[in-house]
């Protein structure tokens, strides 16, 4: 089985490929489909995902919802993957950002820029749940004042830990990445 996760920026697929082979058995072929931004996710992947030959492959889009409404913005990705006949892709937003699945788990923060300290952090109200964050990434400087998105992707995404992590969105993305690669 194969697993194509389309992403709007090089930093997702960092955190993924810390995290997808923690939680998906050897047995599934992980590929990525890396675009500069969203609007160049939205304008090419339904080309990328015509012109993917491989049998038993399943697709992931994953986009983080910025500022606008998740609803609309899942509905015109799905949309996208029908008219590129995949219907069975599925559409995962990011709450905000990709960096308030970082925000759900700040000991993995914590242990990522040698901070433990950090831990404390998951106390604080404002962060039991992160995807209402208006700016996670925001937050992540406010404590690490020269984060960098794709540093932090590449330290943070291979610590998540599914179980700890407060971020609803995260949460049901790995449900979803689980259920599609099937009994492990």
């Amino acid at each position: 089985m194969t697993i194509v996760f389309l992403v709007e920026e090089p930093s997702a697929q960092d955190a993924l490929e810390g995290l997808l082979p923690r939680i998906l058995s050897k047995d599934v072929d992980i590929r990525f489909l890396v675009f500069e931004g969203k609007q160049d996710l939205e304008k090419r992947m339904g080309r990328r995902m015509r012109g993917w030959l491989k049998p038993e492959t399943a697709f992931v889009v994953l986009r983080d919802q910025d500022s606008g409404d998740c609803r609309l913005i899942k509905e015109r990705l799905a949309s996208l993957c029908r008219e590129a006949g995949r219907e069975d892709a599925v559409v995962r937003i990011a709450c905000r950002t990709l960096e308030a699945w970082f925000v759900g788990d700040w000991d993995s923060v914590g242990t990522a820029f040698e901070q433990p300290r950090l831990a404390n952090l998951k106390r604080k109200a404002m962060y039991q749940d992160p995807d209402r964050l208006s700016n996670p990434v925001t937050e992540l400087r406010k404590v690490i004042p020269d984060y960098q998105k794709r540093d932090g992707a590449r330290r943070i995404g291979r610590l998540l830990d599914p179980a700890r992590n407060s971020s609803r969105s995260f949460r049901l993305f790995v449900e979803t990445v689980r259920r599609l690669a099937g009994p492990q």
